[in-house]
């Protein structure tokens, strides 16, 4: 008899950066409104300092949601002030931070910026070790995770169990070729930004793609390690559409598509 993986629990939730233009209140209200469990809050504009930090922190748990993550913008090869980003984290609660890998695409990079890419991500990884907090690299164009093949490199030469990746889906790809990305770095998946866009960027509503995402949800569950599915980008950036979208993942997550 084969024993099989415990469905997982996949948590729905939302990036602040969905909500950019709103307040930290606003924020919080939509995705409460929305029946979200949860937000990566951004640095980009929302926790930019330790009050905001506490503010977002407080209005998430007084709604009944979950920090998920803090989406950083640090770029791993900088060898940056690292210590700002786990103060924000820690002020948050945040269990995670999010993280570049570095800032040129796979098939531009010098093997000394894979290096640099390499020894700051084990630097910040023991840093972020220290505190208890992990971290996953953006999945994204543009950095040495923009396929499945340099991720699992980077993610190899790293070598630090305190490290994992997100993964979304590349623009213009098809729906297979998506599911099959997420299939090549499933074991290092710990969370996933989901949205529904076209081969030029275009936002479209989540339920666009549903053969995609109701393909990425049965992976998920049947991989057996729960994880975040959150919400990065809605059509014009509505807040309406945020409820409309989360309706449709809330579907996704209890496998119910």
């Amino acid at each position: 008899m084969t024993d099989h993986p415990p469905i997982a629990e996949l948590t729905p939730g939302i990036c602040s950066v969905t909500l950019r233009s709103h307040g930290i209140q606003d924020v919080v209200r939509i995705a409460a409104d929305a029946g979200l469990a949860g937000i990566e809050w951004g640095t980009d504009v929302h926790v930019s300092d330790a009050a905001s930090a506490a503010q977002a922190r407080e209005a998430t748990e007084a709604a009944g949601l979950a920090v998920l993550s803090l989406g950083s913008y640090y770029r791993s090869g900088a060898f940056g002030d690292f210590e700002r980003a786990l103060e924000l984290a820690a002020a948050l609660g945040a269990p995670r931070i999010r993280v570049w890998a570095g800032e040129l695409g796979s098939s531009e990079a010098s093997p000394d910026h894979w290096e640099s890419v390499v020894k700051d991500g084990q630097r910040i990884a023991d840093l972020a070790s220290d505190r208890r907090i992990a971290l996953a690299f953006e999945y994204h164009g543009n950095t040495l995770t923009d396929s499945p093949a340099t991720t699992l490199e980077l993610l190899d030469r790293i070598d630090h169990p305190n490290v994992g990746t997100y993964w979304q889906p590349a623009v213009g790809l098809s729906d297979q070729q998506a599911l099959d990305s997420l299939h090549e770095v499933l074991p290092h998946v710990v969370g996933v930004h989901c949205f529904s866009w076209g081969p030029a960027g275009e936002r479209f509503p989540l339920q666009l793609r549903a053969r995609l995402w109701q393909g990425v949800a049965e992976v998920l569950r049947n991989h057996g390690e729960d994880l975040d599915i959150m919400l990065e980008f809605v059509q014009d950036n509505l807040p309406e559409n945020v409820l409309s979208d989360a309706a449709f993942l809330h579907a996704l997550t209890l496998g119910e598509d």
